[in-house]
């Protein structure tokens, strides 16, 4: 009872944001008559379009490039995914309703993106999200957590962006705001999804362990009988670094491998390191 109401309570706040800014879905209408309106019940949420400031303000903090590949869950009239194409990416709009679906192509072909831009009838939480370089979402705080442990298995450096909704305890690693339309739906969060590397690693000459919470992780080193503290553990996608006896250390995970460099403080060189699981 409490995530029905969480979820009517939200959609309802939808609504009325919209309507007492005065934002109106950009003129949309498909050659089948079919004209969508704001507030309209979806399978999981109502749909509202993302202003076109934060869509744009989306790609970016995103790095949207022509080497992407954009997926936009819940694409609605597929101004994301419209948007990503004409950066040059490849993007797909997931979207439940088949009218939506038909006016996203038409809109495609209107802005010239067809090739670029793909829209297909599909349930987001049955969609195959593994060829994704960025997901795009505008969807409740409720499903951002169910969609979550999928999020987070990942290639590494997938960069997942919300409009407004975060993703729990998972901090996100950027949140920005646009200068327009500033009293609904002008921030945006940015995640970039970590390797995992807990567990137990064999350094070259001691053994690390590893805990992690999403990008952020502690540990413990053991050369001899000497026990250090890992400290300040952070990953961006397969990027690593953290602290031992007050020397930083960087480096790149692979899988079951991870090696870089470190500067020891002491002796104010730079060195070699690696670590298998």
């Amino acid at each position: 009872m409490k995530t029905r109401f969480l979820k009517i309570s939200l959609a309802a706040f939808i609504i009325f944001s919209f309507i007492s800014a005065g934002l109106q879905a950009q003129g949309n209408k498909s050659s089948t008559g079919y004209e969508p309106h704001i507030g309209q019940q979806g399978k999981d949420v109502v749909w509202v379009p993302t202003p076109q400031e934060l869509v744009d303000k989306m790609l970016e903090i995103a790095k949207v490039t022509p080497d992407d590949y954009v997926i936009d869950l819940g694409s609605g009239d597929g101004r994301t995914v419209i948007t990503a194409a004409k950066l040059g990416a490849t993007a797909l709009g997931v979207e439940y309703n088949p009218d939506m679906v038909t006016l996203s192509r038409e809109n495609a072909a209107r802005e010239g993106v067809s090739e670029k831009a793909q829209f297909i009838k599909a349930d987001l939480y049955e969609t195959d999200l593994s060829k994704a370089t960025v997901i795009t979402m505008f969807l409740l705080p409720e499903i951002n957590l169910k969609l979550r442990p999928r999020l987070l298995d990942l290639k590494p450096g997938t960069r997942i962006v919300s409009n407004t909704f975060t993703m729990g305890e998972w901090k996100a690693d950027l949140e920005v705001t646009t200068e327009e339309n500033w009293n609904s739906w002008n921030t945006a969060f940015l995640w970039i999804i970590p390797a995992k590397v807990a567990g137990n690693w064999k350094m070259d000459n001691g053994d690390l362990v590893l805990n992690q919470e999403f990008q952020y992780f502690t540990g413990t080193y053991k050369s001899g009988n000497r026990i250090s503290d890992v400290s300040e553990g952070k990953i961006k996608g397969d990027s690593i670094s953290f602290i031992i006896n007050g020397n930083l250390y960087e480096g790149q995970v692979f899988d079951n491998a991870m090696s870089g460099t470190y500067v020891n403080n002491s002796k104010g060189t730079k060195t070699g390191w690696s670590a298998k699981r």
